[in-house]
């Protein structure tokens, strides 16, 4: 994919890409299987990542062929995320990605929000960080019926920012959020977040160590 001429939109994935989290939701997940009494290996675990948390414990319920409701299991690691959340001071946002949001918010881009996490995560994280007046959009995976690698969340960003495809990007830090943006047909940079070694990114149109490398291009 050939990075456009002029970006008018940036759709920005969340955990990992605008704030640190994905060390708590390991630890939530990995809390909720150990509840369940599963052993899951990190290759497996690597699958989840980009997922919504329905498909990951749906992937998990179907791998280990329980008699639990996915649903059940969403609930029990959403509680557990959310006390990490609220009792966690030094949770911070993705270096770079303020200063990112910043500049690009000034410039006039359209910057829209397209995360596999709920709504109400997304709305924490926002109210927290003081992000909701640079967001034209947020869109949540758990609200659609399919989930990254499927592109239908990017597809809704497009639709949704009014901004045509060819003018828009994707910053992504997994391999599924990659090749749902890939699926899509939107260029996709690969955002390599130190915290996040098991991704790849292999299929990104660009591997990116620091967001404000975003800035040369917009």
């Amino acid at each position: 994919m050939i990075l456009p001429t002029k970006i008018q939109c940036i759709i920005f994935d969340m955990d990992g890409v605008i704030i640190d989290s994905e060390e708590i939701h390991k630890k939530a997940y990995f809390e909720t299987f150990d509840a369940v009494g599963v052993k899951v290996n990190d290759d497996l675990y690597k699958t989840f990542t980009g997922s919504s948390t329905l498909n990951a414990f749906q992937k998990l319920v179907a791998y280990f062929q329980l008699d639990i409701n996915p649903q059940e299991l969403l609930l029990d690691k959403r509680k557990r995320y959310v006390n990490y959340f609220e009792n966690d001071p030094t949770l911070h946002l993705v270096s770079g990605v303020e200063d990112l949001i910043k500049k690009a918010h000034q410039k006039g881009l359209t910057l829209i929000l397209a995360s596999s996490s709920a709504m109400e995560n997304i709305e924490r994280v926002f109210n927290r960080f003081q992000l909701q007046e640079y967001f034209t959009a947020k869109i949540s995976g758990a609200d659609l019926k399919a989930s990254k690698p499927h592109p239908e969340i990017f597809e809704k960003a497009v639709m949704m920012s009014g901004v045509s495809i060819q003018n828009c990007v994707v910053i992504e830090d997994s391999d599924n959020g990659i090749e749902a943006a890939n699926s899509a047909g939107i260029f996709v940079f690969g955002y390599k977040n130190p915290l996040t070694t098991d991704q790849k990114l292999e299929k990104a149109d660009l591997i990116i160590d620091d967001l404000r490398e975003v800035e040369n291009y917009i």
